[in-house]
């Protein structure tokens, strides 16, 4: 009877990409173009294992699957009850995003097992067209597991190059290595990779919500394999009975490009359980910020306080004449004075010298989003007794976006991207949502999605950011080419762009401020100007700063590309990059395009086809560029012209430059 069962499901199913390859042990699921396909197979003993391949090319060879905990074995000894499968194509939307039309388009099989034990253990694959994800599903008799691992492994078929950070529990705050696969020891995810054969892929995973992050780690066997953010015992966490694991992801692609192009991350996470997402609003903000991290002013009261009723108002004014929706103040609330010592904060009491009623009235009287700032200095029990009184009040005040900071080490051992970790950052969104609060999450966990669910959670930091211009060695064009091909693959990011002031003569000049901070000879932005201003597209961010002194934006010419620019975008396009070396993205927000470009070390020239304008429409194309015969990295060019789609728009950048073109409609 089985068998003839299977003959009649395979039969019904074939047209969904989804069948038995070799009878009713190897279920396979072909993505909706037929290209990726992932296959299921259950070993002697009851192991179980998973390959993946693209185009005929295996990708992932024959892969262990399964969990570890405590109280029972979920990695063997379990028997096939039945195979479910479904094939999905549906559109949403969602209020933000690279684009606001999405597809979710998918073929799926999930294997039902069970045990002598009574477990039922459910994995369940889906094929897209950029990938493959599966996550486990458990239904235990015991009311809780004690999880201790994940036997998932990653077995690449060949050789190749990846490019990833170092696994790190506390930090995603490091630089790229590149590899070849065979001698990555560890790597946290996204972890991107090329195979020899060609093909892209990164792996990562999706809806992280009530479990550890996901590492990977070289096993004995030479595999690389889950490796889980530990709980100061030891162990991986607790999980209930019944739970279900994030997915476990890999986009894979023709094209470099194809990676960051892909929409598999959020198509694996749940609609929004936000019914009003009207208060939720994509803008560009400056702020109190930079400053400190330069050394010309501090985040505690005093000579040099930053964030003051002065300075707030001049803020203010700049946003309202510059076509800026909100305004952040670091350093606003008392108890930066512990920093260091107990990290102990009122995030309800302003220093005296940050008059907070008449801000927030002349913020409002502006028509001005005031953005309030929450650093918790990793003392998490602290936070979580107050915070829902602290975003009730900041919601009285009319505020609508909060930014958080973790730095520095949890209390009582517990790491950041732990359970315990991942399980806070997600109780504050869900207390943001309650009082109408977008979150911009510094020292986060990674992204994996979850701003479909819950489209408050805008954007994160969680790599290294501007601020390590600041203080360290700094990040370089190379860096900020890799960046989109593997951290931005997770979602959005607030890696705070736009310096004007490259080698910060301004704040070196001013004698009056306190002592310059770090190496002089190591200061600086490492990049053109024009570059700085492609970041602005390039790093995408629904929450978009122009993180400089403001006062290194008045009348420059140049920041006129940031008043037309607009964050909340509608549809976006990477059009050509290479990982490591070049990035081309364009995005529309409206009836405007905006295009960014930029290099690593070496001088590159690109041409552009610009066939996603709207056909028979003229633009006027204003071109941000690298003055290419200059040794100077502030030297830059602004070109105007008149284009249509039918046209190739001609980049030429410097090293370590860039380029960016808004593209608005012309009136006739």
């Amino acid at each position: 009877m089985k068998r003839i069962y299977y003959f009649l499901v395979f039969a019904v199913i074939l047209s969904a990409g989804v069948y038995f390859l070799h009878g009713a042990e190897a279920p396979v699921c072909e993505s909706p173009d037929g290209l990726t396909m992932v296959s299921f197979e259950r070993l002697d003993g009851g192991r179980m294992v998973y390959s993946v391949e693209r185009d005929g090319k295996t990708i992932i060879k024959s892969s262990k699957l399964g969990l570890e905990t405590r109280e029972e074995n979920l990695s063997e000894g379990f028997e096939i009850d039945d195979i479910d499968y479904a094939s999905v194509e549906e559109k949403w939307t969602q209020p933000w995003g690279e684009n606001k039309e999405m597809t979710d388009h998918h073929n799926e099989f999930a294997v039902n097992l069970s045990n002598s034990e009574g477990t039922h253990l459910t994995i369940r694959f889906r094929a897209f067209n950029d990938g493959v994800a599966f996550r486990y599903e458990v239904k235990s008799e015991k009311e809780q597991l004690t999880l201790t691992g994940e036997k998932t492994e990653f077995n690449f078929a060949g050789e190749g190059t990846s490019w990833s950070i170092p696994a790190n529990f506390e930090t995603y705050e490091l630089d790229y290595r590149k590899l070849p696969l065979s001698e990555v020891a560890d790597g946290n995810t996204p972890f991107t990779f090329r195979m020899d054969n060609g093909t892209f892929g990164s792996i990562h995973e999706a809806a992280l919500y009530d479990y550890p992050e996901m590492t990977l780690r070289r096993n004995d066997d030479g595999v690389m394999q889950a490796d889980l953010a530990p709980m100061p015992d030891g162990t991986k966490g607790i999980v209930k009975g019944e739970f279900k694991t994030p997915w476990r992801t890999i986009q894979i692609g023709d094209a470099a490009v194809d990676l960051i192009n892909s929409s598999m991350i959020l198509n694996l996470n749940e609609p929004s359980k936000i019914a009003d997402t009207s208060w939720i609003k994509p803008q560009k903000y400056v702020g109190v910020w930079w400053g400190m991290h330069i050394g010309v002013q501090t985040w505690v009261m005093g000579r040099q306080h930053g964030a003051t009723t002065e300075n707030a108002l001049r803020h203010i004014d700049f946003a309202v004449e510059n076509n800026i929706q909100g305004v952040l103040f670091e350093g606003w609330n008392c108890g930066w004075e512990n920093w260091g010592g107990s990290q102990s904060f009122d995030y309800m009491k302003p220093y005296a010298d940050f008059d907070v009623e008449r801000i927030v009235a002349y913020a409002r009287e502006k028509g001005v989003e005031l953005w309030m700032h929450n650093e918790t200095g990793g003392n998490i029990p602290e936070y979580e007794a107050v915070m829902d009184k602290a975003m009730a009040q900041y919601a009285a005040w009319g505020v609508h976006a909060l930014k958080t900071g973790y730095a520095g080490g949890f209390k009582d051992g517990y790491r950041h991207h732990s359970q315990y970790g991942v399980q806070h950052y997600q109780r504050v969104v869900e207390c943001a949502a309650k009082h109408q609060l977008m979150i911009d999450a510094h020292e986060p966990i990674k992204d994996t999605g979850i701003r479909r669910t819950w489209p408050n959670m805008m954007t994160r930091e969680g790599a290294r950011g501007m601020e390590w211009n600041a203080w360290s060695e700094g990040n370089t064009a190379d860096y900020l080419c890799t960046l989109p091909f593997v951290r931005l693959l997770g979602g959005p990011m607030d890696y705070t762009p736009g310096i004007f002031d490259l080698d910060y003569n301004r704040a070196k000049a001013d004698k009056n401020r306190i002592q310059w901070n770090g190496d002089n000879s190591k200061c600086c932005i490492k990049t053109t100007l024009a570059r700085q201003i492609a970041n602005w597209v390039i790093i995408y961010s629904p929450l978009q700063m122009a993180a400089d002194l403001i006062e290194n934006y008045e009348e420059h010419p140049a920041f006129e590309f940031f008043r037309q620019f607009d964050a909340d975008c509608d549809w976006s396009e990477a059009l050509a990059g290479e990982i490591g070396e070049y990035i081309v993205v364009a995005r529309r927000a409206g009836d405007r395009f905006f295009v960014g470009a930029g290099t690593n070390s070496e001088a590159r020239e690109v041409d552009v086809k610009l066939d996603f304008l709207k056909q028979g429409e003229r633009y006027e194309a204003v071109i941000y560029g690298d003055d290419v015969k200059s040794d100077d990295r502030n030297d830059y060019i602004i070109e105007r012209r008149v284009v249509t789609a039918d046209d190739t728009l001609h980049i030429a950048m410097a090293e370590a430059g860039g380029c960016a073109v808004t593209l608005i409609p012309k009136a006739e």
